[in-house]
């Protein structure tokens, strides 16, 4: 659905709408006013020059709702919007998109608090899957995990890159008894079918290569295992 709002019509004799408020000299709405526009929408908060701008309420006929900044008619600050599915976000805007960092419920219960850009997840950011209660902590691009990130699980976590919403090359599984096992995960694809459409698609099939397993160590993603750690029992395919 669309969270953007509908225009205001100023021009009362077009019957297109109503308003109950200030004005300025010019006859805008200018200062404090309620205004049911002509789709059913209803906004009620701070004009300027004609324009909704400051602190506002505006509330959707689908029963979505939108409680924050405006400037010159759009969603501009800090702003929580709650969507018609349960779901909610509470955070920065820039020009009607979720922009800067805010928090997402979403309708299943999971989570994200982190860093968002033109409506995306992008930049430092944490999810929490709420039916497993397992997190991924890192780095996301135009929605998707990417690059440095941890799968965090409730006795283990996985450190690694992550490619496309996977994790893709070295990587290390480090488990709470106090040791590690160090691997790489390969991507590959497995069978291509018609979707939906009409198009080819494939799946991607998920590969984890063990290499050996060692003490608790320091690592970073993008390192290979070095040979200088205390390795205490290998693995192989």
């Amino acid at each position: 659905m669309s969270d953007v709002g509908s225009d205001e019509f100023d021009d009362e004799r077009s019957k297109l709408g109503e308003y109950d408020g200030d004005r300025n000299g010019a006859g805008e709405r200018h200062g404090v006013g309620k205004a049911v526009l002509p789709n059913g929408d209803i906004y009620q908060g701070q004009y300027e020059s004609g324009r909704r701008h400051g602190q506002g309420t505006y509330r959707f006929k689908n029963g979505a709702r939108y409680v924050g900044d405006y400037y010159q008619n759009m969603k501009h600050g800090q702003g929580t919007f709650s969507y018609p599915d349960g779901s909610k976000y509470e955070g920065s805007w820039v020009e009607d998109l979720r922009q800067g960092h805010g928090f997402y419920t979403y309708p299943n219960g999971d989570t994200y608090d982190g860093e968002w850009l033109h409506h995306m997840r992008h930049g430092q950011g944490i999810y929490h899957y709420h039916k497993t209660g397992s997190k991924y902590k890192g780095s996301w691009v135009n929605g998707k995990m990417e690059s440095a990130g941890e799968y965090i699980h409730s006795n283990s976590r996985y450190k690694g890159n992550f490619v496309n919403n996977n994790p893709c090359g070295p990587g290390k599984y480090v488990f709470d008894v106090g040791c590690e096992q160090h691997g790489e995960y390969h991507q590959a694809e497995q069978g291509r079918a018609e979707g939906e459409w009409g198009e080819l698609a494939s799946t991607t099939v998920l590969k984890w290569i063990p290499k050996c397993v060692t003490g608790l160590t320091l690592w970073t993603p993008g390192e290979h295992t070095s040979g200088g750690e205390k390795e205490t029992a290998s693995a192989e395919n």
